[in-house]
């Protein structure tokens, strides 16, 4: 079933090797039969079935970004863990590329969990996932359908369907804002369709104006540095397709996250400039909900949002230690 993918063995991650975990890349598919590459970090020497925990993140990097990162680090903590690369990006396969959907992706985590649930040294009753930045709302999302699913992490989330309706802070929510952009959106399908090709919407700019927005240059910060640079990932080259992720504007993907019964660990820096994401989806996830009591919402305090990509003296890993040995249990 599944396609052979180009698979790139030497240690190409941001990274730097962990002497605590065994590594290896192993590949799986999502039920569109696309077929996803990923890292698989194991603790050394471990015996028995393992809990586990999928992650992927942020949205437009790869698996040898902060995803990796999360992924051996968790590992070094005692699960198996993998990072992937979304369909129609690095590694994985899907074609056009640099495509994204709200259906697709979050079949991606869906289809790691079926990954994770068939290996011989996983028990299939304690499956966690991660997620970051934009794959943090398709983690939650995959919560809210996946009943496998015991545990979520959401780390500086973005609600990429409320970014792409509404704009930055909600600053073109209105019908005619919307209108234009899907009018824009519309006619460049057409170029695409005469041109045999799918313009590139460029990634995070080259160089960063004084008077710009912080999170441009916290991006850039991240994405164009040596930092987080990588040749596969969108954010740090051309960036998605104009049209990429056009389908996000009309399906909210959070509508039913507080159906959610497992787990769930929502995580933000007090100064990013998406924290009101995280705020907002906590709050929606946890009014009129029957399942509060394991939802919990942990503000960093002076974090901003790139932070919790990298930053391991920032980013809380003690605490999803402690989530996941919780409900993972």
């Amino acid at each position: 079933m599944e396609e052979k993918l180009t698979l790139t063995e030497e240690w190409d991650k941001t990274f730097p090797k962990s002497d605590k975990v065994d590594h290896r890349k192993v590949t799986f598919h999502n039920r569109y039969g696309i077929t996803l590459a990923a890292d698989l970090y194991a603790p050394k020497n471990a015996a028995g079935k393992l809990a586990a925990i999928a992650v992927c993140g942020p949205f437009g990097a790869v698996k040898e970004q902060a995803a990796g990162l999360y992924a051996q680090t968790m590992a070094e903590r005692g699960f198996l863990t993998i990072a992937f690369d979304p369909s129609f990006t690095g590694e994985s396969g899907g074609e056009p590329r640099y495509m994204a959907s709200p259906d697709i992706n979050t079949e991606d985590f869906q289809a790691a969990v079926d990954f994770l649930s068939v290996q011989d040294n996983v028990d299939p009753e304690r499956i966690g996932i991660i997620g970051i930045c934009g794959w943090g709302g398709m983690a939650l999302n995959a919560a809210a359908i996946d009943t496998r699913i015991k545990a979520t992490v959401a780390s500086t989330m973005y609600d990429m369907t409320r970014v792409n309706a509404n704009g930055y802070f909600d600053a073109e929510d209105s019908e005619e804002a919307r209108y234009e952009k899907r009018r824009a959106l519309n006619a460049q399908r057409i170029e695409d369709y005469k041109n045999g090709t799918y313009a590139l919407g460029g990634g995070v700019v080259e160089t960063v104006p004084e008077d710009a927005p912080f999170f441009v240059k916290d991006y850039h910060d991240y994405y164009k540095t040596e930092r987080g640079y990588h040749k596969r990932s969108l954010n740090s080259n051309g960036g998605w397709n104009v049209t990429g992720c056009m389908s996000f504007m009309n399906q909210p993907i959070l509508k039913y996250s507080n159906e959610i019964r497992g787990a769930a660990l929502v995580i933000h820096g007090e100064k990013a400039h998406s924290c009101y994401f995280s705020r907002d989806a906590f709050a929606d996830m946890t009014k009129d909900s029957a399942y509060a009591d394991n939802k919990e919402l942990m503000i960093i305090p002076g974090a901003v949002h790139t932070d919790l990509y990298d930053k391991t003296d920032v980013i809380p890993f003690d605490k999803m230690t402690e989530f996941f040995n919780e409900y993972l249990k």
